[in-house]
């Protein structure tokens, strides 16, 4: 018997079907062992020895795979074929080692692209050694990212509060992103005019030139810079005499795009499905171990984490074969396309991401797989069909045109593009399909030299230009693997960092740095600045590269980076917070202090009209506060800039307006609680005015009138028309409610708190007066269904502090989340209160004081020890609570320290 390691159940699975009997596949379940977040797991002072943690979970399963061992003819390692899957087999063979459950059986390593029976059959027969270079290479990134990441981290926390973790790559990635956004800050707009002419030929084709010169000077997009000029240009189009000076037609192809690296992969996926990152990589790992289809566990795609774009020649025949017989042989060039990539690491570059069968269509499969699997495997078997395909030809044609008018010579230009035969064009355009430029298809009509063109109207358009746009995932995807930072295997899981670290957010599918990620990266610009420039971290992954090579010694290349970063960590000891401080507040003028429309200092206090305003850090981070304090409490959040709608907004806060009646600004914020609306800053340590959003109202639809008004409440409705009180409606801990006296009802889904009338207001009232009291302790706000069918008592739906419940007497069960609490019925209500009481425990029986307090004076004991040993034993739970969080300490420290 012999035993086969992979990572995933799902794998081994598939994998025993193909090898039969004689074989047992065993899964790792990924990485077993790691380095624990402790002083001492990497240690520079030993050469850098690393001492390894065995997952906890993965115990029981290295206990398992060492007993199958013991008892097999021979081990085969059989994980992914990279440097991760390298370093997984490496070490499930250590941990063997260690048990002893190696003796003299025979152990190799075979890696297949495919999780095929074909391939998986070839790779049995084609075994060998564990890759030590490739070992070597894992080993000296994990010691790097472990280096910076746990030496770099406290030292943020020391200097930084508020600050979460720095990493090798996370930090540099972080740095582009907040880059980009000083570029937009800083972007000064430049005013530009388009001029374009409408001409007509004899025979009445209309088409458009622009204007490209004039009294024999080259004009460019943004040379007419005014108005003024602009006019003068159409001045003299409007009376010029046109004529065609030459045409111009030329013969072009475009060559079809490789087949998908992980990378490029990444990119489209986002771009076509609006898939992140890291959502298309974990349905590439589904498609690629394998998908029932027809009773059969498939595996539809190739490994997908490689560099490679290069395709094996059988899937090169294939695909060839395929597009003869759906397209035609027109579409099939006269020989097979070849790719190379710039991967920088050959051990890597592996085949491309590929269909495994390219006669598998997507309308074959589509019935099988769940909407993201089939529209991300169609996706690549286009790009893969399409990379064989035949070149697209066109014909570009540009035809000059002079016009000529009191004593001015204006050169104007026209451009068009035909496709003669649109070949892989036919199948796939890179991009989302609505941008996608119909420039193919722009055709000209036919003319000749010297003819003459009519004036059909002459258009001058205004334009300002636009700061360059924020990164997306993929435009990020693509820079950092445009710098070699970092690899395509790992953006992933580097940009689902940012985000848990709250260093970026999402917005609009674009990146936008955090005050937290712009706070972290102006300090390590600051304080280290080597280790977050672009050029040195691409460095260190070529060196990484090479180490894999086997061209580098991996300690040498751990000790010439240790003694630098060590050195730059040790300059960092004596400074003191303040300074820090000062420096970032220097480092982030133009973000958190942009100059005022009005030309005022943006430095001065609104509140107190004499403070000045700078960077403070407190407990949960930084903020922007006064120097009068205590005196002045004003504080907000760091970045000031322009929301959509033209209001003043800074990062969590937008300013709506002023109030007319106070005088006091409007804001609308982003609280540890949700949206609020809040009047003013507040003065003499009394609280400003505040109001929560009533529920189905969003934020983006909140303008200072609706502010205005829910700030007002509560509000008078009108008099009841029993007693002559007044009706109250306002905003409440548990949402909008109306009041009348000492009774509190709650509005329903439909009812709007600005704008409920007296009717329905005195209609809810007298419901809930109905009602009577509420038993069992009902929390306001909750939404009574009635009595219990079959017990006495009310039944509710209450908000909870972990979501909706409903309630009978003691017993409380919480709403799953396909049920919306406004909408429960009672009997959906009692079948999950029947089943939350069937599964609480018995209660055990207790004991009457006055037994317990008689059995000792029975037997001569004194009661008072007794009740001195009660206490003692309710006060062990407090300390072993207390404990408890105690070992939770390096829990936290090691998901803060944690690298990329």
């Amino acid at each position: 018997m012999q035993v086969v390691i992979v990572e995933s159940p799902a794998k081994a699975k598939t994998i025993n079907k193909y090898l039969g009997p004689g074989y047992e596949v065993i899964a790792s379940y990924g990485h077993v062992r790691d380095l624990p977040a402790k002083d001492g797991s990497v240690d520079p002072e030993h050469d850098f020895r690393m001492l390894w943690d065995i997952d906890p979970k993965a115990q029981k399963r290295l206990s398992d795979i060492a007993r199958a061992v013991k008892a097999a003819d021979g081990l085969i390692l059989a994980t992914d074929p990279d440097r991760e899957g390298e370093a997984i087999s490496w070490h499930v063979l250590e941990i063997l080692k260690e048990k002893r459950a190696l003796k003299d059986q025979p152990i190799s390593r075979v890696v297949f692209n495919a999780i095929t029976k074909q391939a998986v059959l070839d790779a049995m027969r084609h075994p060998r050694m564990i890759d030590a270079a490739l070992v070597d290479a894992y080993l000296a990134r994990r010691a790097l990212d472990y280096l910076v990441g746990f030496t770099l981290s406290p030292v943020l926390w020391r200097k930084l509060p508020g600050a979460r973790s720095a990493g090798r790559v996370q930090s540099v990635a972080l740095r582009l992103v907040c880059d980009r956004e000083r570029e937009i800050e800083s972007f000064v707009k430049r005013e530009y005019w388009s001029i374009a002419a409408k001409l007509a030929t004899p025979r009445n084709d209309v088409f458009e030139a622009r204007l490209v010169g004039a009294d024999g000077k080259k004009i460019g997009r943004l040379d007419v810079g005014t108005a003024d000029e602009a006019a003068a240009f159409r001045t003299a189009l409007d009376t010029a005499d046109f004529v065609v000076r030459s045409v111009e037609a030329k013969p072009a192809r475009r060559h079809p795009y490789p087949p998908f690296t992980t990378s490029t992969l990444q990119q489209e996926a986002s771009r076509k499905l609006g898939l992140a990152p890291a959502i298309t990589m974990r349905i590439a790992q589904r498609l690629y171990e394998g998908v029932d289809i027809g009773g059969e566990t498939v595996g539809l795609i190739t490994y997908m984490r490689t560099d490679g774009v290069d395709m094996a020649p059988e899937a090169v025949s294939a695909a060839r074969s395929v597009i003869g017989r759906d397209y035609g042989d027109r579409y099939v060039p006269s020989a097979p396309r070849k790719y190379t990539a710039k991967a920088k690491n050959a051990q890597e570059a592996h085949e491309a991401v590929r269909p495994t069968e390219l006669d598998r269509r997507p309308k074959d499969v589509a019935r099988y797989l769940e909407g993201d699997q089939a529209k991300l495997y169609e996706l690549i078997w286009l790009r893969t069909i399409a990379s064989q395909m035949e070149s697209a030809e066109l014909e570009r044609t540009t035809v000059d045109i002079d016009a000529n008018a009191a004593g001015r010579h204006i050169e104007l230009r026209a451009t068009g593009s035909v496709v003669k035969f649109d070949g892989f064009l036919t199948l796939y355009r890179e991009g989302r399909d609505d941008e996608e430029e119909d420039d193919e298809n722009r055709r000209l009509p036919a003319m000749s030299a010297q003819e003459k063109l009519a004036n059909k109207g002459i258009a001058t358009d205004q334009h300002f230009t636009e700061p360059p746009p924020r990164y997306s995932e993929a435009s990020l995807v693509k820079r950092m693997e445009e710098l070699g930072i970092g690899r395509p295997s790992t953006y992933a899981s580097v940009l689902a960092v940012l985000r848990d670290r709250e260093y970026v957010k999402l917005d609009k599918r674009r990146l936008v740095p955090e005050d937290k990620g712009r706070l972290v990266t102006a300090f390590l610009e600051s304080f280290f600045d080597r280790y977050v420039e672009y050029d040195f971290t691409a460095d260190l992954e070529e060196k990484l590269d090479q180490i894999s090579a086997g061209d580098l010694d991996w300690k040498q290349v751990l000790r010439d980076f240790w003694r630098d970063f060590s050195a730059a960590v040790g300059e960092t000891k004596d400074l003191r917070v303040s300074e820090v401080i000062e420096r970032l507040d220097e480092l982030l003028t133009a973000h958190i202090f942009p100059p005022k429309d009005d030309g005022s200092d943006p430095r001065l206090c609104p509140t107190c009209g004499t403070g000045h305003l700078s960077l403070k850090v407190g407990k949960f981070g930084a903020f922007i506060g006064c120097s009068n304090y205590p005196e002045c409490k004003y504080t907000r959040p760091l970045a000031a800039q322009n929301g959509e709608n033209g209001e003043a907004e800074t990062n969590g806060t937008r300013v709506l307006g002023t109030d007319p009646v106070t005088g006091l600004e409007v804001t609308l914020r982003d609280g540890r609680f949700g949206v609020y609306l809040q009047l003013g800053e507040g003065k003499d340590g009394e609280k400003p005015k505040r109001s929560s959003l009533p529920k189905g109202l969003a934020p983006a639809d909140v303008d200072l009138e609706t502010a205005l008004a829910l700030l007002s409440l509560p509000r008078e409705i009108g008099r009841h028309p029993d007693d002559g009180t007044a009706i109250l409606a306002g905003i409440g801990k548990f949402g909008p409610y109306v009041q009348h006296g000492r009774t509190y009802a709650n509005l329903d889904a439909g009812d709007d708190i600005l704008a409920i009338g007296l009717n329905r207001a005195v209609a809810l009232i007298a419901d809930k007066q109905n009602k009577g009291p509420r038993r069992g302790g009902a929390a306001a706000g909750g939404r009574e269904l009635g009595e219990h069918p079959t017990l006495s008592g009310p039944v509710t739906v209450r908000p909870g502090r972990f979501g909706p419940y409903v309630n009978h007497g003691k017993v409380n069960a919480t709403l799953p989340k396909s049920l919306d609490p406004d909408s429960v019925t009672m009997e959906q209500a009692v079948e999950l209160l029947t089943a939350k009481a069937g599964s609480m425990p018995a209660k055990p029986a207790r004991r009457s004081a006055t037994k317990a307090a008689a059995k000792p004076a029975a037997s001569g004991e004194a009661p008072a020890k007794k009740t001195t040993a009660k206490a003692t034993a309710r006060k062990a739970p407090a300390k072993a609570k207390s404990a408890a969080a105690s070992a939770k300490a390096p829990a936290r420290r090691k998901a803060a320290a944690k690298a990329d």
